[in-house]
This record gives C-alpha cells, structure tokens and sequence, in this order.
C-alpha cells in the first residue's frame, strides 16, 4: 500500500502536467490537516505556483482540482479553501483498507527502504574515560542511539562507535589524582596535582586498586606509578563507561580506542597526506594546516613547537579511519562546547579530498535537572557530578530515553525528575505507555469472551469520526520517521506518540470496543490490533518498552 503523500503528490504531479506545468513531484507540500472539516491532507501548491505564473491562487487551484484524478477509493472529495489551499478529504474505502494493511506488515510498518544500503556510522556520547558519564551524556545517547534506530527504519545500514580519548595529559592527571589518593590509603603523602580529579570516584578507584593490588604500587618510583594507576584507572573507567550504556539499552558496534591510532601513527600518516597536498606550512617551529582556505575562521596547528601532535591532527586521523572502514557517511555528536570545533574539521575532511556532504555534525544542548522546581548544581571539577547512572537509577530507562529525546536536540533541555517518576498522565512516557496497555488488555478480554478477528472482518462496520482521526494518525507514522530521520529531529516521534495517545485516549472515552454487536465488536479489535502495532512500533524505535499490562 503506497503511502498517502506519495500518493496525493502524483496525482497533483499528473494534473499539472495536463495544465503544461512542470514541477518537481517531491517538491510539491503536502501536510495532514489539523481539524477535520479541513479534511485529511491539504497543499499549497496554488500558492507556490502563482508567483511564477501570475495567475490568482484560487484559479490555479481550480484548474488542478478539475484536472485531478479522483479515484473513488483513496479521495472522498476536494475542497478549495481560503486563498487557495486545497484539501483533500479520503474515502473510508482507503482508511479502512489501512487497517489490514498495518496488520499484514506488523514489525515493519513505518520502514521504508529509503537509505538503500547506504553504509552510516554515528559517533556518540565518546565521553573522556576520566569521569563518571554526565547527564548530557545520557542524553547524546538517547538521541544517538533513537537516531540510528530511525536511520535504520528507512534503509541505511548504521553502527554505532563510541571513541576513547585513552591519551595525553588528561590521562596523567587521571593517574595522578589516583595516585595521590592511593598513597593516602597507605598513610604515605604525594601531592594532589593541581588541575586533577576530585570527584568520589577517584577515592573509589584508589580503593578498588588497592583491594585488589595491595601496596605493590607504593614502592615504584612517581612517574611508573602514576603510569600503571592511569592504565588500571582507564580500563575500568571504560568498563562502567561500557555497562552503563548497555543498562541504558545502548549497544556500540565498536569502542574505538585513541590509543590504537597513536600506535599505527596513523596521525603522521595523515600530516604526510597533507603536506603533500600543499595544505600546510611551517611558522614559530610548528606545522600548520590551512583551514582558513576550507571555510575555517584561522589556520590550525598540527604538530606543536615542541615537535608534538596535536589532539586536532589525531581527531582528523580517527575521522579518516572511519572512511577506511567504508562508511559512506559520517554523523558526529557533540556537546555544546565543540561547536567551533566543527568548521576545523570539515575543513581538513575537504582537504583530504572527502565529499563534502558526507561529514555533519549535531550538537547537543546542556541539561537541567530540576527536583521540586529547582535546578540541581552540577560541577565536574568540584566534584559534585550528578551521574548519568543515578539519574537512570532513580527515573527508570524508559522515562529517561523518552525525556531525553522530547525536544530538539540543539535547545537546552529541563529535565524534571519529579515528572518523570508519575505515575500518571501528567507523565508524558507513562501516558503512551498506558494507552499500549489498555490496548492488550482489551485485546485479552475480548479472547476471554470468545471473540475471534481470525477470518473475514466486516471493516465497514468503522464509520465514527473518532475511528477515522485514529486512523488518519496511524498512517502518518512512516512520514513521521522519514522526517525525524532525515532532519535529525528524534522529538518528532515522542511528539507523534504523543499526539496518537490524545487520540487513543479519545476515541476510548468515546466508542466502546467489545459490545453485544459481534460484528462492530470484530471491526474495532482489528483497529485496536492495528493501533497496537503502531504504538509498539515506534516504542521500539525510541527504546522504549511498550508494556502488556500497568
């Protein structure tokens, strides 16, 4: 079954090619119309037209409304509204034949092979390995993971990597924040490096490290123990790193290690790459790359005065390495400190000779957490963390992955716990949820009553308006997936279910399913049938367990 606004834009297509009008048919704007007496669906066609011809909207539409094919079993009639929109109403013919349709593709419906194979690669969360992951952590991984959920929906082939900053000071400072508090532990004095870690967690580390290793670190001399401490630190750093995403239900295809560059010198073999093409020079002892020639606001340093690479050179060798491995494009997220980082990139990216639309980058706003109205202090430094797995712990995964994604990825987001905990329909994920539930539970009582949908369903027996707006919403949700995925917006589908709950919650309050009338009784259960589908669906997409029973 061919979805409705492909549908509507060919036979708009054909009737402006009877007029003598070319227009591209992807380009002609179709929206599902908000109140039912402006029927389903409605474009503005006429509009975009008349600039270019100089004829008046509403003639324009006119003329399309009569060169319209109007086949009886998708459109009911078409209505010419204002100043020139036109609205199409569709046939219950076509609605109900929407029922048996979502119920032959089941798990599928929604997916389309839009993406054709092509090879993805999201880069997510790839928080430093030296601190507890944040909260904005947690939600770069909501908004990762949904996203390469939906990106796979519509045909792409995506992984998921998680890249880990395993080298440089950052590290050190890490090993020697544990040291000090490892010594401590031993009744032996070593001062706390000045821009170390102070969080629990360093005291934690200590801990862990000496139960297990005793006091044989005590005797190495600073530097080697400080060595061994950040190489201990770092692996399980990243081994909660690891188990809190997977608690979170997001799996990575791969950890992609620093380190692992560094060893096959692939940054080196990238500044040669550059060099060779001219992009760089050499000023105040160091080597340069020309950015400012790609877009960039300055020229960027590569290697450093003191002969070293810098973090810059080895990010473009692991962005090159993803081409290596053969994905065709390249997603980043980052967190709302990097958006000048951004123009450096792409410029190296352009200069190395990758396509210049095969690089994007989306950037993450900050998180509140609000509890009772206020906003919780965070402060990494000092130590006062409010953890992504605390956050989890008290909230559930459920309502945390649905919060997380409920508004665009680039506005700072509040996040109130207390909500989030309800367990009511002030609650935005129990609200869904539940109307999921009430669903089953319907569909069980009616086998507990004997009644079947196996065999011939009479589907006209659907006829009430709360049924038709129900299923007008059903059929919007593959639109609603392409759309979240190709512009990167993920809200759309809490937005979606949101609104599909409204209409679930209506139409319940309104029509009883199982009645004495076996037949209507029949017809609503393969509707309840098909709205579960869609429900779970999407659930599914966003991560989201879609529960029997509440």
């Amino acid at each position: 079954m061919k979805e409705i606004k492909q549908i509507l834009q060919t036979f708009i297509s054909d009737a402006l090619k009877k007029m003598n009008i070319e227009f591209a048919v992807e380009d002609i704007a179709l929206e599902p119309t908000k109140q039912p007496e402006h029927g389903d669906w409605a474009t503005n066609i006429a509009m975009q037209l008349a600039s270019k011809t100089g004829t008046s909207p509403r003639k324009i539409a006119g003329d399309i409304v009569n060169k319209l094919e109007k086949d009886p079993g998708i459109i009911e009639r078409v209505d010419i509204a204002g100043p020139g929109f036109i609205n199409f109403h569709l046939s219950w013919e076509y609605f109900r034949r929407a029922v048996s349709h979502i119920i032959e593709l089941g798990d599928k419906f929604g997916c389309t092979d839009f993406g054709k194979g092509e090879k993805l690669q999201i880069e997510f969360v790839s928080a430093n390995p030296t601190g507890p992951l944040n909260v904005v952590s947690a939600r770069a991984a909501s908004i990762g993971d949904i996203m390469a959920n939906l990106l796979s929906a519509i045909g792409f082939s995506v992984d998921r990597e998680f890249y880990i900053n395993d080298a440089g000071r950052q590290v050190r400072l890490l090993g020697a924040s544990v040291s000090s508090r490892y010594m401590e532990l031993f009744g032996q004095t070593e001062p706390f490096p000045e821009d170390g870690y102070h969080g629990d967690y360093v005291y934690q580390l200590a801990t862990e490290i000496a139960a297990e290793h005793g006091d044989r670190f005590t005797s190495m001399n600073v530097d080697e123990r400080i060595a061994a401490l950040a190489q201990i630190s770092l692996e399980k750093m990243v081994a909660a790193q690891q188990r809190i995403m997977a608690q979170f239900g997001v799996h990575f295809q791969n950890w992609f290690a620093e380190t692992q560059l560094r060893q096959q010198k692939a940054h080196l073999q990238v500044l040669d790459r550059l060099q060779q093409t001219g992009f760089t020079y050499e000023q105040d002892g160091a080597i340069w790359f020309r950015s400012s020639q790609f877009g960039d606001e300055k020229d960027r340093v590569l290697i450093t005065s003191d002969g070293e690479p810098t973090y810059f050179l080895v990010d473009i060798a692991y962005h090159c390495s993803k081409y290596q491995r053969g994905y065709q494009k390249l997603f980043d997220i980052w967190g709302p400190d990097h958006h000048g980082y951004i123009a450096r990139m792409k410029a190296a990216l352009l200069a190395l000779g990758y396509p210049e639309n095969s690089f994007s980058v989306e950037i993450v706003q900050q998180v509140n957490l609000l509890r009772s109205g206020e906003v919780i202090k965070m402060s990494k430094r000092a130590g006062k963390i409010i953890e992504m797995e605390e956050v989890i712990n008290e909230v559930g995964v459920d309502a945390a992955r649905f919060f997380f994604v409920n508004r665009k990825c680039s506005s700072h987001l509040d996040f109130d716990i207390d909500l989030a905990k309800k367990q009511s329909d002030e609650n935005p994920v129990y609200y869904v949820q539940y109307a999921h539930a009430r669903i089953s539970n319907i569909l069980k009582y009616a086998a507990e009553q004997g009644i079947s949908i196996d065999g011939p369903v009479r589907l006209d027996r659907i006829a009430e308006p709360e049924e038709k707006q129900l299923l007008k919403k059903l059929l919007q949700l593959t639109e609603i997936i392409v759309g979240a995925a190709t512009s990167w917006e993920p809200h759309r589908l809490t937005g979606y279910l949101l609104e599909l709950a409204s209409d679930y919650h209506h139409f319940y309050q309104k029509q009883r399913v199982v009645s004495e009338d076996i037949e209507l009784s029949r017809a609503r259960l393969l509707l309840m049938q098909a709205t579960k589908i869609v429900f779970a669906n999407s659930l599914k997409i966003l991560g989201i367990s879609a529960p029997e029973y509440m």
